[in-house]
């Protein structure tokens, strides 16, 4: 089969198609060939840094949307021709081919008028935001949510869940990209560019601070907004935890929750590893309904990958954006 190949720790802006094994099904698992593979920093990030699990040449991508192409032994509820898209474990081969491999259970049923390469664009992003969200944050007991980076792909579905959901949804953007966050659902923007964050904030919650806050840029945003949060509060952070000690104990009693939605597949946990599929099938259905965009803004060829996943790492990308590989 063709893949873009990553042949050594941090080459990913070298990568070529090249011819290369296809993979074939182990007992649970599914061959799928892939149409359309979604672009996350989770590749430029894992491809600078390599992973001991990894055996070269590499491929990389996690998200994949395709054809079932064979099934594997014990796998009963899947048949060739079926249209899926999955999460794949960055410990492994990924989607940047033909062909790709994965778990049956893990995988999701794209449903009639979903394009693959509107699927595409959901799981890395779409699901981290459904998992933190609907996983993590009690949200029958939150009224405000602070959702850091709205423009982009965790940020772009949190502020649209968290809206399905009925609450109240600030979030911080450029000014170039507020009508975006706002088209999506956002009730407030702050440019964190030019605004004092915890000032506006507090003004638009009466001094209170917002119940919750989901943190996609990194440690030290996550740690100043501990300031932001209320009473009994919460924080799900994707890109690094706060400094914990900021908060002192019987003060404001914050909760803390991490999001690493690869970390499913590490742990042999077949009824977590399920709810990837279920995450996928929710998403699906509600993007179906028109509930929820998939933030496809852009789909590109297999060969502009390295550098589209360059524009990626600048981190003033907006939305989705995926690559069409047939």
């Amino acid at each position: 089969m063709k893949a873009l190949l990553l042949n050594g720790k941090n080459e990913w802006k070298n990568m070529k198609i090249e011819e290369t094994e296809k993979p074939a099904p182990q007992k649970g698992e599914v061959v799928v060939e892939i149409h359309a593979a979604g672009l996350n920093p989770v590749d430029y990030k894992t491809g600078t840094n390599g992973n001991p699990n990894w055996t070269f040449p590499h491929i990389l991508g996690l998200d994949a949307a395709g054809t079932i192409h064979e099934v594997g032994e014990g796998v009963t509820e899947w048949k060739k021709g079926d249209r899926v898209v999955y999460h794949g474990d960055f410990n492994k081969k990924g989607a940047f081919a033909e062909f790709g491999v994965t778990t049956a259970h893990t995988i999701s049923r794209i449903p009639d008028g979903i394009s693959f390469e509107e699927a595409a664009a959901l799981p890395t992003a779409g699901y981290t935001a459904y998992q933190a969200l609907f996983r993590k944050l009690p949200m029958n007991a939150i009224e405000t949510i602070l959702i850091h980076g709205g423009a982009g792909g965790v940020g772009g579905f949190g502020i649209q869940l968290a809206k399905a959901a009925g609450k109240t949804v600030i979030t911080t953007a450029s000014e170039r990209n507020h009508d975006y966050v706002l088209s999506l659902g956002a009730d407030h923007v702050i440019d964190y560019t030019k605004e004092d964050v915890k000032a506006k904030v507090m003004e638009l919650t009466d001094g209170r601070g917002v119940d919750a806050v989901l943190d996609t840029v990194g440690r030290d945003n996550a740690t100043a907004s501990l300031d932001l949060i209320a009473y009994n509060g919460h924080i799900a952070h994707i890109a690094g935890a706060p400094d914990y000690s900021r908060v002192k104990p019987f003060t404001k009693v914050i909760s803390f929750h991490e999001i690493a939605l690869n970390a499913i597949h590490h742990h042999n946990d077949v009824i977590s590893e399920r709810d990837l599929a279920k995450m996928g099938d929710e998403l699906l259905k509600m993007v179906a309904e028109n509930k929820v965009s998939p933030l496809l803004e852009r789909v590109i060829s297999l060969e502009e990958v390295p550098q589209t996943l360059e524009e990626l790492s600048n981190r003033h990308v907006k939305g989705k954006i995926v690559a069409k590989i047939k």
